[in-house]
């Protein structure tokens, strides 16, 4: 049983969970009866995401687990087999994205545990391309938006930058009401400076943790793990 994607190919903490053990435990050393395979097989079928199960009893099992696991051997310099072949392009996609940075995988297993236990109905969907974009899964892209749109914390950001008149991009210093006049009044989004890695269960959210951006700017910002700064991204952008 391979791990499949989500609906619409959106990444899924399957993926992340799954090399983030691949790194802890080499497949090459241990068996689908391993306690971690066991318990991360357990995991991903914990997780709220998964709706549409066509098998549940394979669901998965601890065979497709570990053979998820044996797919990666295949992008693993240090491993001097074939590795299985089957698997597909989200596979190389996140180990390309993860490889070089297992500390920060490991974080990101760790808030994706945690976000498990906090992910329910009334956590907002996203955007599809943007979990598309999001290699740590929906559960983190859930939070990360949820935190994102605070009503409360978004007007008051909004209230300190218009009394000290700059309702402006902090990156790039766009402004809508000056582009697009009356349609633009008082419109900005807000990035959540904090990185997923380092959500924790009980965390709030702080004025001083949003930043207001342009649009384009935000999807910036998320392209690079871990996360440009508002400083470096402003670094980036050409004369």
């Amino acid at each position: 049983m391979e791990l499949k994607s989500g609906q619409g190919g959106n990444f899924h903490p399957d993926y992340s969970l799954a090399l983030d053990l691949y790194f802890r435990h080499n497949p090459s050393h241990i068996s689908s009866t391993h306690p971690e395979v066991i318990k991360l097989s357990q995991t991903l079928n914990s997780l709220p995401i998964h709706q549409n199960r066509p098998d549940a009893v394979r669901f998965r099992n601890l065979n497709g687990v570990y053979m998820k696991l044996c797919n990666f051997l295949r992008y693993d310099p240090n491993y001097h087999g074939v590795g299985l072949q089957r698997g597909g392009r989200l596979e190389q996609e996140i180990w390309n994205e993860f490889a070089h940075n297992a500390v920060y995988l490991r974080q990101v297993a760790h808030r994706i545990i945690d976000g498990m236990r906090l992910e329910d109905s009334q956590t907002p969907a996203g955007n599809e391309d943007e979990e598309t974009e999001f290699p740590e899964g929906k559960v983190l892209y859930r939070q990360h938006k949820s935190r994102e749109r605070n009503r409360g914390l978004i007007s008051k950001a909004k209230q300190i930058a218009q009394q000290n008149g700059n309702l402006k991009c902090s990156v790039c210093n766009f402004d809508f009401y000056e582009r697009y006049g009356d349609l633009g009044k008082g419109y900005i989004e807000c990035h959540h400076t904090i990185p997923v890695s380092e959500y924790t269960q009980n965390a709030k959210t702080k004025v001083s943790d949003l930043s207001l951006v342009c649009s384009n700017c935000h999807r910036m910002l998320h392209r690079r793990r871990p996360w440009l700064t508002i400083s470096e991204l402003s670094s980036l952008i050409l004369p």
